[in-house]
């Protein structure tokens, strides 16, 4: 699947343009919607792929309730369509394994039900106001709209999950990531100098909660990778004997290693030959040692930062280098500047099915010379996932608030699964610390010594 990349643009005053681009984001996510329901049959769709994931055609008609109850009823005050479907649609409701048990809507239905919820939201976006000033908090800039759009990428990425942990053919095509011309030869870690910056939003119209508001952090200094971890970097550590010594786990981190027996990355196996292979969406293949390695949990990730003598940098850490730029003091969109992704800046949007090779995208760089900072893989971060100072709520304490504790861990920097409309330098996402089998990989850091920062 190839996707142009046309996310919100910079605050704008413009209806009429925003108008556009909320209109090109919600068709954008519907056409990688209907994608991904379209290339599996029915009784695929209907098929519980493992009890961590919804059945593919539960997330569908899930996509067209949450629209119709915010654009349709919540903006519009229109009355409802299907009022006896929400409970099963409320993610709250019911439990993951327990939606296959629930008189979904069959995937006919569910595509008709989700398609006249799209006509009648667009109808709506032609005929609202979006006032900077004294008009509805939810319509402000089309606040609404983004919502919806990035609420359906991030299903789309949900439902993206569960194609790879179906079993049996490729579903799925899309080209691979541009190989590197030549091997990037940067160095392994920069420095990130200490001194405050403004962490979260208060700007971006289309920033969720759980990023505003703009805030001022103080961050010591502190070396980060210039790159993600590698798959041959990690393959080091499982050769060391990682997965056999507690010294480098947390004792949760111990527990499920034991519990599970756990061996290696999500996916994979040795063949016969000892060779390290994986499955990615129906293909078995090689481990490719230069692409940044993927579907491990943040026990893991911390129990190699610890082998590899370092940590995992925390939330602030992580957005101050995807952020900061040291030659205005400003903190900017993404870590190339303002602008909007691009495909040479990040890789984005399911354009392709994997990451690019560690030390892409040069385009992508920060100030500082971190790359892939966006984009190919989720970075998990050693952050709790809490509110910011003068957190607020809004629209429904569901998205964010009732997540906020030590349960979650925060990733930051979206992958290769992720629309750009739902991935900034400031978006946050969370999950619990065993989870493996989202579109997740680390970068490390390590502390600087005062003798190395000159303070």
């Amino acid at each position: 699947m190839t996707t142009r990349h046309h996310p919100q643009e910079h605050v704008t005053d413009d209806p009429e343009r925003l108008r556009s681009l909320a209109a090109d984001a919600l068709e954008r996510a519907r056409r990688r919607t209907t994608l991904l329901t379209s290339c599996v049959d029915e009784s695929e769709l209907t098929a519980q792929h493992s009890p961590l994931m919804s059945p593919l055609v539960w997330d569908l008609a899930h996509i067209g309730n949450q629209e119709e109850q915010w654009l349709l009823r919540a903006v519009a005050g229109r009355e409802a369509m299907r009022p006896e479907i929400d409970p099963l649609y409320d993610a709250f409701e019911h439990p993951r394994a327990e939606r296959p048990k629930l008189p979904l809507l069959a995937p006919r239905e569910a595509r008709g039900y989700a398609a006249e919820v799209r006509g009648r939201a667009l109808d709506v976006l032609g005929s609202t106001s979006f006032e900077a000033e004294g008009g509805a908090r939810l319509t402000r800039s089309g606040f609404a709209f983004g919502m919806i759009a990035q609420h359906e990428q991030q299903h789309d990425e949900t439902m993206l999950i569960t194609h790879q942990l179906r079993k049996g053919a490729a579903a799925l095509t899309a080209p691979d990531p541009e190989p590197l011309t030549e091997p990037f030869r940067g160095p392994a870690e920069v420095l990130v100098p200490g001194g405050p910056f403004m962490m979260g939003t208060s700007a971006e119209p289309w920033a969720l909660d759980n990023e505003r508001p703009a805030h001022r952090c103080l961050v010591p200094p502190f070396h980060i990778d210039t790159a993600p971890v590698t798959n041959a970097a990690y393959l080091e550590f499982m050769a060391d004997g990682g997965y056999e010594e507690s010294r480098w786990w947390t004792p949760a981190g111990w527990a499920t290693v034991r519990d599970h027996a756990l061996r290696a990355p999500l996916f994979w196996h040795r063949d016969a030959g000892g060779q390290w292979l994986r499955r990615r969406f129906g293909v078995t293949e090689v481990v490719p040692p230069d692409e940044p390695v993927l579907h491990v949990s943040w026990y893991e990730a911390d129990a190699y930062a610890r082998w590899a003598g370092r940590r995992l940098p925390t939330e602030q850490e992580w957005e101050k280098a995807a952020r900061f730029d040291p030659a205005t003091g400003r903190s900017m969109r993404y870590p190339w500047g303002d602008a909007d992704p691009t495909p040479d800046r990040a890789n984005l949007g399911q354009t392709h099915l994997r990451p690019a090779p560690a030390g892409s995208y040069p385009r992508g760089e920060s100030p500082l010379g971190v790359r892939q900072l966006i984009g190919d893989v989720w970075e998990w971060t050693a952050s709790d996932f809490l509110p910011y100072p003068g957190f607020v709520a809004y629209p429904y304490k569901e998205y964010s608030e009732v997540f906020f504790g030590s349960e979650h861990k925060v990733l930051r920097g979206g992958s290769f699964a992720v629309d750009a409309v739902a991935c900034r330098g400031t978006f946050r996402n969370w999950d619990y610390p065993v989870r493996r089998q989202i579109f997740s990989g680390f970068r490390t850091a390590r502390d600087t010594r005062t003798d190395e920062d000159g303070s």
